[in-house]
């Protein structure tokens, strides 16, 4: 069965997600955290996307990223994740691929799940029980989305600064929302769309965004049609 093409609208988010092959262990010490930060910046800068939320875990990537031109997304992920297996197989003497074929991803046209989306990647370390508080984790943006901490790889998006009218605001607001309880219903819409390369969103964007592509953009009720 053909894949579907991927869903890219510039200036729309998107939430990813990159896995090490077989789920296997991609990142083995703070070197390669810090490399694929260090390379994502670079790279994001020069594909024309903006990073807002993001965690390194041992065999994952999540980003909530916006790409603004129509092919940005691919440049970034392929210039990256090239940059990195490279880097990764000259340290330990390994040839081949590190990543799970391509990465999954989601277009994000709704504020609600774009908030919920940050939350759901900077909550991954607490999820997951490495820490007990996200800010004990390093390799991720909740420092600077939550606690103001510099951090040149976040742009920070116009619905994250909507929540207040100072920095201040934005992150004390930022923090509420991510002690608030989870709404499972809506974290498990990310997943599956993310899984299927969907869009998360309002009725009436997904509806134009599928008869322009001449496509489904949303996931299909589970189960047996009805007759």
């Amino acid at each position: 069965m053909p894949r579907h093409a991927r869903l890219v609208v510039p200036d729309v988010p998107v939430h990813l997600i990159q896995r090490g092959h077989n789920r296997n262990a991609c990142f083995f010490c703070d070197d390669d955290f810090q490399y694929y930060l260090r390379w994502m910046m670079r790279f994001a800068k020069e594909s024309a996307c903006d990073i807002h939320s993001y965690v390194l875990m041992t065999n994952h990537v999540h980003l909530a990223l916006t790409p603004h031109d129509i092919g940005s997304l691919a440049l970034l992920m392929k210039t990256l994740n090239q940059r990195y297996v490279a880097h990764i197989n000259r340290k330990r003497n390994w040839t081949g691929t590190l990543w799970e074929g391509r990465f999954k991803s989601c277009l994000i046209f709704d504020q609600s799940y774009f908030l919920t989306c940050m939350r759901y990647i900077e909550l991954n370390p607490v999820r997951a029980g490495m820490v007990g508080h996200p800010r004990d984790y390093p390799w991720s943006s909740y420092s600077a989305n939550a606690e103001g901490i510099f951090n040149p790889c976040i742009t920070p998006h116009e619905i994250y600064q909507s929540l207040g009218s100072t920095e201040a605001d934005q992150r004390s607001a930022y923090r509420n929302f991510l002690a608030s309880k989870d709404d499972q219903i809506t974290t498990d819409n990310i997943r599956r769309a993310t899984n299927g390369n969907y869009a998360l969103g309002e009725t009436i964007s997904t509806e134009e965004l599928a008869s322009t592509l001449g496509r489904r953009v949303t996931p299909g009720k589970r189960g047996r049609p009805h007759k």
